[in-house]
């Protein structure tokens, strides 16, 4: 008699928890539906298959979640003569108090001095058969529960050796010159050589520093530092060109992984800057050689976990728009990044060919207090001294201005969720003022930052439309540093 499947079929039921329990289904999916044969690539199912639940799956295979998951517990049932388990989704807000105990366990052990490898296993087991949203969620209710977010930061790392592991060995990615990965490869193999450089400098000044070799060397460590804070843009492309397309494949969790860490380097290079001016050689050279390890590890991240999984989850269509977008942020460490594809053979498929001019031809928009042509639109707005973004009543990014910008955006913004156009650590601020917003709470919301000595004002307003419908939000970012500066007053024209 055969014994019932342990397994439960649920919305949140993970691709490999699935795949683990019946191998058999490998050879179902892919003929169910043509979408589903990404699976037979194995490097995809270790990576993708971790995160991907029915759920996501129904979703990208444009079938109803239902009917996906009765017709799989079919196929279970024709094969073993026992039909699983079915089982509706949880409510979203309720955390499973075991899980959420055993997550605290491993941070314990983690702040006790456990390695990653003796936690990882655990980790593994807690999060087979959960989202990586669900994960967030836990580590949310360990900080509001007092655990400090820095200690709960340490899963991080845990977090992408899960798949990092399920990549070893995978060959070098080989592409085209041009390619938005072979420049992210290039960019890395010139930023390896500026970390090696930047530890030669701190260790040649020593652990405790050697008063001498600080006076000679003070000025080199500034200026690699200085050279290693290139690796920005490197970050830019990734969270605005190359995590938006993985997000609309639902793969989300390594990459607000790596946001939270790119937050972690730009502090620690703020603090290289600070205690180098400061003439604290001790705290300088320290500062400095955590952030190369660091930077160096995240090297080793992007390789073995967000270049394979990228060029197996993304379309040559999709690398063409994320090309498309990259010179608007621009290059880290390296010049002379050729055009992919050539632009005769883009032209020619259509893949990015560029809008025509809109309004040439004389037609006009009829504006609440005027007639614009289109063309006059975007170069009006093209030269107002601030940058602003509308974000739509769904939470999409829908437009945002060209020109010089405080906060770099590229077309791979268009479509995505405001929620995610930010680094986790401000999410909850951007969402408390989308959601005061929406119900009619406020309208209005402001900060004030130093940004790398420029005083920056930042204000968000509440779209309405005349019934007084939320309509979305407007975002503004503007560099006051110089109006803040004016004096008296100036009533002749003076150039």
């Amino acid at each position: 008699m055969t014994a019932t499947p342990p397994l439960t079929l649920t919305p949140k039921t993970t691709v490999h928890t699935l795949l683990k329990e019946f191998p058999f289904l490998l050879e179902f999916l892919p003929e169910y539906n043509p979408e589903f044969k990404k699976l037979t690539n194995p490097v995809l199912r270790r990576t993708m298959g971790r995160m991907a639940t029915m759920d996501t799956v129904a979703e990208l295979g444009n079938v109803p979640l239902n009917q996906l998951i009765d017709d799989i517990a079919h196929e279970i049932e024709r094969q073993t003569g026992a039909r699983p388990p079915v089982s509706d989704v949880a409510d979203a807000d309720t955390i499973d108090p075991a899980r959420l105990a055993e997550l605290h366990a491993i941070v314990k052990d983690l702040h006790a001095g456990k390695t990653v490898d003796e936690v990882k296993p655990r980790f593994e087991e807690l999060i087979k058969d959960i989202e990586a949203t669900e994960i967030a969620a836990m580590e949310q209710k360990l900080i509001d529960g007092g655990v400090p977010d820095t200690e709960v930061k340490r899963l991080c790392d845990v977090h992408v050796q899960v798949f990092a592991d399920a990549l070893e060995g995978h060959a070098p990615i080989s592409v085209p010159a041009g390619h938005p990965l072979d420049t992210f490869q290039r960019e890395n193999q010139a930023l390896l050589q500026v970390t090696a450089s930047l530890r030669k400098v701190a260790e040649a000044v020593g652990e405790p520093p050697d008063g001498a070799a600080w006076a000679r060397l003070k000025g080199a460590l500034a200026g690699t530092v200085e050279r290693l804070a290139e690796v920005d843009k490197h970050y830019l492309r990734k969270e605005n060109q190359l995590f938006p397309f993985l997000e609309e494949h639902g793969v989300e969790g390594p990459s607000k992984v790596m946001w939270a860490i790119h937050d972690d380097i730009r502090a620690l290079l703020k603090q290289a800057r600070q205690t180098i001016a400061a003439d604290d050689a001790a705290l300088a050279v320290s500062t400095c050689l955590a952030l190369v390890k660091m930077v160096d590890d995240m090297v080793t991240k992007e390789d073995k976990v967000l270049h394979p999984m990228a060029i197996d989850t993304l379309s040559e269509a999709e690398w063409i728009k994320i090309r498309a977008g990259e010179d608007d942020i621009g290059y880290a460490f390296i010049e002379g990044v050729p055009d992919w594809p050539p632009r005769a053979a883009a032209a020619a498929g259509g893949e990015t060919a560029e809008a025509p001019v809109t309004g040439a031809d004389g037609d006009l928009l009829a504006l609440h207090t005027g007639d614009l042509s289109l063309e006059e639109l975007n170069l009006m707005l093209g030269v107002l001294p601030i940058d602003f973004q509308y974000v739509d009543e769904h939470d999409r990014v829908r437009f945002y201005s060209e020109g010089h910008r405080i906060f770099p955006r590229s077309p791979g913004v268009i479509g995505r969720k405001v929620q995610n156009c930010h680094p986790p650590a401000s999410v909850h601020k951007v969402q408390q003022i989308v959601d005061a917003f929406r119900a009619g709470e406020k309208d209005t919301a402001e900060f004030w930052i130093d940004l790398r000595g420029r005083f920056v004002h930042i204000r968000y307003f509440a779209v309405r439309d005349a019934a007084g419908a939320y309509r979305g939000v407007v975002e503004t970012s503007q560099d006051v540093t110089d109006i803040r500066a004016l004096e008296g007053q100036r009533r002749l024209l003076d150039w």
